[in-house]
């Protein structure tokens, strides 16, 4: 494994949402500054990391490849797997070939520690040194912070209450130091995440009164949420987006056009109150990218159910769709319903949706074909540089320039697969 005064190569990964995004970056931070030398989860690694996800059985199986890749690429390698499946099914996972630990969501934030003390990184032969000295830039432009954890809302399809069930907030001056550790680590944007953010409270200050900290107490350039529900969009939130700082795109997740599959979801919020919300962020907010979340194939849906979903979406305009086939969690009450629908059916009901979410995504960036808008570029893949706008539009050039983590305005000229095409100012 390790080889003497080597530092132990560390890789994480992680897959599902931007909250075990925002947790895998902070425990890279954390070993990076303990001295561990971090690489890509494709390289060979003395320790590989994964933060799974099981909010559909295609994460599971996601899920265990990674795992099993990571243990043919370095047989030697300790295998750790975290997380939502390993909080659900830990003997599951534990029973893969290769896999060293399995720590479920309750002791993720404890997980260096439980690593150094068990032994199992010391036995790596990492000598440590001093741990003052190293920093952590992170793997992407944009940094993503957890600032709540927990559900009790229970919709009968999601699994997440079960494996994150205490809902708690972070401190409001530990999110705010955080920002500004990462504004001085020189990122431009930051991610706010978490199971329900909408939910955010921790001494009385509520979601709207944490934005105001921020953006009164950190120099940070830009300030994007994840996740709402559409009952927690209020007229004194969006009033906010005032401040130029925070990104105009908004994620309302929908999951269903359809009065009745909201019912049967227990989701708290009908198809009027949705619609009212993406009224006041446009009334407010009006080229703000408003992405969205939609399960086809739930238990019973028929097809006027789906036709509802699919001509909603249509009028609603959305930047992107996130299209999810139901998938059935056997600990959930939705699993339990009848009239389940079939894999057929719901094949046939994701491509039509799908197929929509593609028209839809163009028809928002064509809006804004000529204009000329900020992009914060990200990476460049064979000569070409990728990267967003602030509501959102993916954006690709050309440049002979190094653009990461660039903050640079482009002139928008065409759209271009899964984006638009820019020119100039570079």
């Amino acid at each position: 494994m390790g080889k003497g005064h080597e530092r132990t190569r560390v890789a994480l990964d992680s897959l599902g949402c931007k909250l075990n995004q925002a947790e895998i970056e902070l425990l890279a931070k954390q070993l990076a500054e303990a001295g561990y030398r971090l690489v890509s989860p494709t390289d060979e690694a003395d320790a590989y990391i994964l933060n799974t996800c099981t909010v559909t059985h295609i994460a599971d199986s996601k899920s265990r490849h990674r795992l099993r890749l990571a243990h043919r690429r370095n047989p030697d390698a300790l295998v750790v797997a975290t997380g939502c499946y390993a909080q659900r099914d830990p003997q599951e996972l534990a029973q893969i070939e290769g896999v060293d630990l399995v720590v479920g969501n309750d002791e993720k934030p404890y997980l260096l520690r439980l690593l150094e003390e068990s032994g199992h990184l010391t036995s790596l032969g990492f000598t440590q040194g001093n741990s003052m000295s190293r920093h952590y830039n992170g793997f992407r432009t944009r940094a993503f912070i957890k600032v709540q954890d927990g559900c009790h809302s229970f919709c009968s399809y999601c699994i997440v209450p079960l494996v994150r069930s205490r809902e708690e907030s972070t401190p409001v001056d530990q999110i705010v130091a955080e920002v500004g550790h990462r504004i001085a680590n020189g990122y431009k944007e930051v991610v706010l995440t978490g199971v329900k953010i909408g939910s955010y409270n921790s001494d009385g200050v509520t979601l709207k009164g944490l934005l105001e900290h921020i953006l009164a107490e950190t120099d940070i350039t830009r300030l994007r949420l994840s996740s709402l529900q559409p009952q927690e969009i209020s007229l004194e939130l969006i009033r906010l987006w005032r401040d130029s700082r925070l990104c105009r795109h908004f994620h309302p997740s929908l999951q269903s056009g359809s009065n009745g599959v909201l019912n049967r979801m227990k989701r708290r919020y009908s198809v009027s109150d949705y619609q009212r919300a993406v009224s006041l962020i446009r009334a407010l907010v009006p080229e703000a990218a408003i992405t969205t979340d939609v399960i086809v194939g739930f238990p019973g849906e028929t097809d006027e159910e789906f036709e509802q979903s699919y001509n909603l979406c249509r009028q609603m305009g959305f930047a992107r769709i996130h299209v999810f086939s139901y998938s059935p969690r056997q600990e959930t009450l939705a699993a339990q319903l009848p009239q389940q629908v079939g894999d057929k059916v719901k094949k046939q009901r994701s491509q039509k949706m799908l197929a929509l979410a593609k028209e839809s995504a163009q028809n928002f960036s064509q809006r804004f074909l000529g204009k000329t808008m900020t992009v914060l570029w990200e990476k460049q893949s064979d000569g070409i540089w990728s990267g967003f706008t602030d509501n959102y539009i993916k954006v690709y050039t050309k440049s002979d320039k190094t653009l990461t983590n660039k903050l640079l305005p482009v002139k928008l000229v065409e759209v271009s697969g899964d984006g638009v095409w820019g020119e100039g100012w570079l």
